[in-house]
């Protein structure tokens, strides 16, 4: 952290890139620490990769399900269709994400990523109520399949579905984006493999009925797994605390920090759906220097993982916190 840094108001920074205008505050101490690794997807070719494969198949499904006179396999067209929709939007959005900020967007572009997890999720949900329709109306007036051509179509679906979807086992854990793109292709891996099942026993009994049954109970699996991703992304757009963190006892470990006397107007939040933002004020005897400063933005990076905290420090109340 360099000298040069260190003025009047007391601020230091510790910035991998500007934030642009009125970001400065003139207050008694502030500090910045930005260690941004923005942790993107491990390789963007994974996305690219999975439209094109999964675009030519749903070519293939459409075109074997006109001519084999099956609505399973349009139907699964369909749903492939909007999943490599999905795969766009987390891949337009793993790109977004490594832009620089610009003047206006001070934060940069990670925020894409939420939006792309919401999206996905949203349009997964829409995929399963299509699906869920057509099986229902199947039940009620079932049409004969053939079983064969089904069972040969899904079983290519199967594998390419599973193969895409192990391109995304890598950073699902640590990225949402990367989740959702993972949870579709195993969605539709589950689809095929269930359409293969269901196209064998069409084929040893002759159950018109089993075939729009299984759709229904792919379904359920399917929204099943979609809830979670659904409800994590909401969160993060309405920029609530991430779950991981307990912000108690960020709070309580600030509190507890050399000469502070009161923590306040503190927020934590997700700029990506893998980085975290803190901003905090804290009251204190007296004046922070930068050694101070640089020590809470490592501990903060050290105990929560939150690479991007923004610390205020106050010795008495301030005009623009009243109520402090």
């Amino acid at each position: 952290m360099s000298a040069a840094h260190e003025h009047a108001h007391g601020h230091a920074h510790d910035h991998d890139h500007h934030h642009g205008p009125g970001h400065a505050h003139h207050h008694h101490g502030h500090g910045h620490g930005h260690g941004h690794h923005h942790h993107a997807p491990p390789s963007d070719w994974r996305y690219g990769f999975a439209i094109v494969l999964n675009l030519g198949f749903v070519a293939v499904e459409a075109v074997f399900g006109l001519l084999s006179k099956s609505t399973a396999l349009l139907a699964d067209a369909g749903h492939n269709l909007s999943d490599v929709l999905g795969l766009a939007l987390a891949g337009g959005a793993a790109w977004l994400a490594k832009q620089a900020g610009s003047r206006r967007h001070t934060y940069g572009y990670g925020k894409a990523t939420i939006l792309a997890a919401l999206a996905n999720a949203i349009v997964l949900v829409f995929a399963c109520g299509a699906i869920a329709m057509e099986a229902v109306g199947r039940l009620f007036t079932p049409e004969p399949v053939a079983s064969t051509t089904v069972m040969a179509v899904a079983g290519v679906g199967f594998v390419i579905n599973l193969a895409t979807a192990l391109l995304f086992l890598q950073g699902r854990k640590e990225d949402l984006n990367v989740r959702g793109a993972y949870l579709h292709m195993i969605a539709d891996a589950a689809v095929s493999l269930g359409v293969v099942v269901v196209g064998g026993v069409l084929l040893l009994t002759g159950w018109s009925w089993i075939d729009p049954a299984a759709s229904l109970v792919i379904v359920a699996v399917i929204l099943w797994g979609t809830w979670g991703l659904l409800r994590e992304s909401f969160d993060m757009a309405m920029d609530s605390a991430p779950e991981h963190l307990d912000v108690a006892e960020i709070k309580t470990f600030l509190e507890t920090l050399p000469g502070v006397t009161g923590v306040h107007d503190m927020h934590v939040w997700n700029l990506s759906t893998t980085d975290t933002a803190l901003t905090v004020h804290l009251v204190r005897d007296e004046a922070a220097d930068g050694a101070f400063l640089a020590a809470v933005q490592t501990e903060v990076r050290k105990r929560f993982g939150i690479k991007h905290a923004t610390v205020q420090v106050e010795t008495g109340p301030l005009a623009d916190c009243p109520d402090c």
